[in-house]
């Protein structure tokens, strides 16, 4: 039982003695980028393995209870039963419930909804000292967890909306050759909502591709991208596809730019084996290998709708890297991680999600500082699942300070976890 399983995880947090920070030991791989000495290797663990249990789904209420250790995948598989999917669901079959909440994870429903965590509407939380806490919206405990990257718990359990689905998605490739064509189409789709799904695939400076998909009940035909075909390629060569929903969901499972093996002979040999979940478990094993110096760049980055075409001007010039994935996500809450100011500042209702995907650096600019740097001028953000290299000071004149230490106070007082900004700015790059 559910309750069991809090329990013993509860148990193992007040028997822990010590000053030594903790992680977690999960049945499924994180998600977060693998990087060289990552200190979360050397933790003592908390076991939350068994937490991998869809609890309920109410059909009538589109509701759905689960454990945070479900995959995506297996979510997917027991709404798609009721005739209901998740609201967002992330690119890759293997993130968890709760690491979309902790990571951030949006896709493309997300110029609707927002994110996977602005679905939810109830979290369990087992806070260091063992105590067992129910959270809702209304509560700044419940609104911290959200990127809060396990530093301010462990979410145990949650509670989310679904929403009616069909057997299949068909999807319509928008090509336009100027991001100003490219943007224009986005609004109008956000404006009229006369689609269900919308995403895009930036090819180079002259071919920007707007993917727009919508449920179906029938298909003329189904492809499939978890082979040998790699689904972005194809948004460059198809006006139109169909896939079955499932499929639709996790078409970047193999990887989103950055599908390995590049080769068609490796991908048929191979590709069947090697999911992008593969990938990052040999990375996490062999993390001492990666470069610390120069890492490549993987990353998202959250540009403020009005403020893309700086970005781009300044992307192209100075590292002129593409392809680039692209989710539309609408701004339906001004998070309470981030200080007030960021939103002070902010007129647009929406962002554009741009995710860089196996960028090799060269030279001598480290390319990760220079995406931080220009991000703050531009009023935009990004994920902290990859390479961070920002000083203490500057990271709080992002992230809420205040917030953070009070929930801190509530579930993590003896910092058992670490907090936000020495995990991921410190110990993730091997900083004590």
């Amino acid at each position: 039982m559910h309750e069991t399983k809090v329990a013993r995880i509860a148990a193992q947090l007040r028997a822990h003695r010590g000053d030594r920070p903790v992680s977690l030991r999960k049945k499924s791989v994180s998600h977060q980028v693998p990087k060289h000495g990552d200190l979360r290797h050397r933790d003592d663990k908390i076991d939350v393995s068994d937490l991998t249990e869809v609890l309920s789904i109410d059909p009538v209420a589109r509701t759905c209870v689960a454990e945070s250790g479900v995959t995506f995948v297996d979510l997917v598989d027991a709404t798609l039963a009721h005739g209901l999917v998740p609201i967002v669901v992330p690119e890759l079959e293997t993130i968890t419930i709760g690491g979309a909440v902790s990571g951030c994870s949006i896709e493309s429903m997300s110029f609707v909804h927002g994110g996977f965590h602005d679905t939810c509407l109830e979290y369990e939380v087992v806070a260091a000292s063992g105590e067992v806490l129910t959270v809702k919206p209304d509560s700044l405990v419940f609104q911290m967890m959200h990127g809060s990257f396990g530093t301010l718990g462990i979410l145990t359990k949650l509670t989310f909306k679904l929403v009616p689905a069909k057997p299949f998605v068909k999807l319509v490739y928008e090509r336009h050759t100027t991001l100003a064509e490219f943007q224009a189409s986005i609004a109008r789709h956000a404006g009229a909502r006369d689609i269900d799904f919308m995403d895009g695939i930036i090819h180079s400076p002259s071919l920007w591709v707007l993917c727009t998909g919508t449920f179906v009940d029938k298909a003329p035909y189904t492809s499939r991208y978890d082979w040998v075909k790699v689904y972005y390629q194809s948004t460059a060569k198809r006006r139109e596809d169909y896939l079955d929903t499932k499929h639709y969901f996790f078409r970047y499972n193999r990887g989103v730019t950055n599908v390995r093996p590049k080769s068609l002979v490796g991908r048929i040999l191979f590709g069947k084996l090697m999911q992008s979940s593969q990938w990052l478990r040999i990375g996490e094993k062999l993390h001492w290998l990666l470069k610390r110096d120069k890492p490549t760049v993987t990353l998202d980055v959250f540009v403020p709708f009005s403020k893309v075409p700086a970005f781009m001007e300044w992307w192209i010039a100075t590292s002129n890297f593409f392809p680039l994935w692209c989710v539309p996500y609408r701004r339906v809450h001004d998070y309470e991680w981030l200080v007030p100011d960021f939103y002070e500042r902010m007129t647009d209702d929406m962002f554009l999600d741009l995710a860089v995907y196996g960028m090799r650096q060269h030279g001598d600019t480290n390319v990760h500082r220079e995406i931080e740097k220009k991000l703050r001028e531009l009023g935009g953000i990004k994920t902290l699942i990859a390479h961070n290299y920002y000083g203490e000071a500057e990271f709080w004149q992002i992230w809420n300070k205040p917030n953070y230490d009070a929930v801190k106070a509530i579930t993590d007082p003896k910092n058992l976890f670490r907090d936000l900004y020495t995990k991921t700015c410190k110990a993730a790059m091997g900083q004590t």
